[in-house]
């Protein structure tokens, strides 16, 4: 079996072994915004064009602050978990020691981009007087968990890495934007470019990770991995409105506005397409292997709209 490896340099070359911290200076980030503006569908909605500037800032700086806190409970809750049942062998695959230690080196890179990630929210809270409102990731591991009681009930453990090969796999636009966009405070395109740079490591080993899985998996486990999987990308990349709707109501939205807003904003053909798009290469990962030739994982993917 080949050993999926992360990178050869991890000692030297990974941003927990040795990146500087990164810091928000007021006099650098003058005239810069906290998160670009295209990335936040609601923004534009004419319910809200005649919100105030002060009031439009505090909705864009609240999702950033989400988008961050949504990062730092991934990392912690769902891709450390699996991460260190490989360190630890706790798994199906027999992974060589060498992959097992990679593992342990991937646990270390996601803790801290989750550190880094709130650093960088209470620095901001801190300089812009934004208070952080309540995130709850709760939602999401519930839709997590569902997916895996019904495709995977007597295989937990495969349930739990099969989220993190989705999350590790995913490219979405925002990450491979926001490092490249002059227009956001320079702190947030470090931490973001901080972290693609570890997540292009952790994308070829779960990448490799899988394979392998999928080469040594039965065939009537392999349907369930197979129905499993498009779930999987949907329950990562599908955003949890919740968050959206209390920073609405936060700003002096009205609870109708706010509905109007999210439906118009946040409508199923436009969610299933960012589903889509971000999740083309773990889709294609499953591709490569033969998963959608099973009819079953091929009827999930349309019920959920992932096909074209």
């Amino acid at each position: 079996m080949t050993e999926p490896r992360v990178a050869a340099d991890w000692y030297e070359s990974a941003g927990v072994r040795g990146g500087p911290r990164r810091m928000l200076r007021e006099d650098r980030e003058a005239g810069l915004k906290v998160f670009p503006e295209h990335l936040v569908p609601h923004l534009h909605h004419e319910g809200l064009a005649g919100l105030g500037a002060d009031t439009r800032q505090a909705l864009l700086t609240q999702h950033f602050y989400q988008y961050m806190l949504f990062t730092s409970h991934l990392e912690t809750k769902v891709v450390n978990r699996g991460a260190a049942m490989v360190a630890h062998g706790e798994t199906d695959v027999d992974l060589g020691p060498g992959a097992r230690l990679d593992a342990f080196k991937i646990y270390s890179d996601e803790a801290y981009h989750a550190l880094f990630s709130l650093d960088v929210v209470q620095q901001v809270e801190k300089t812009t007087a934004v208070p952080v409102l309540p995130y709850d990731f709760a939602p999401r591991m519930a839709r997590l968990d569902r997916t895996g009681h019904e495709f995977l009930p007597d295989h937990g453990s495969l349930a739990h890495i099969l989220q993190v090969v989705a999350f590790e796999t995913v490219v979405t636009r925002m990450l491979a934007r926001i490092p490249r966009d002059e227009t956001v405070f320079r702190v947030v395109r470090e931490v973001v470019g901080d972290h693609v740079r570890d997540e292009v490591h952790h994308h070829a080993y779960f990448t490799r990770y899988f394979k392998e899985l999928w080469a040594s998996l039965s065939p009537a486990t392999r349907v369930k991995v197979a129905c499993a999987m498009p779930h999987f990308v949907d329950d990562c990349l599908r955003p949890d409105l919740d968050p959206v709707r209390s920073a609405l109501h936060t700003a002096g939205v009205s609870a109708d506005l706010a509905e109007e807003v999210l439906r118009d904003c946040y409508r199923e053909e436009v969610l299933a397409a960012g589903v889509r798009d971000a999740g083309r290469h773990t889709l294609g990962l499953c591709e490569s292997v033969g998963a959608f030739d099973i009819p079953e994982a091929r009827e999930q993917l349309h019920l959920l709209g992932l096909t074209d």
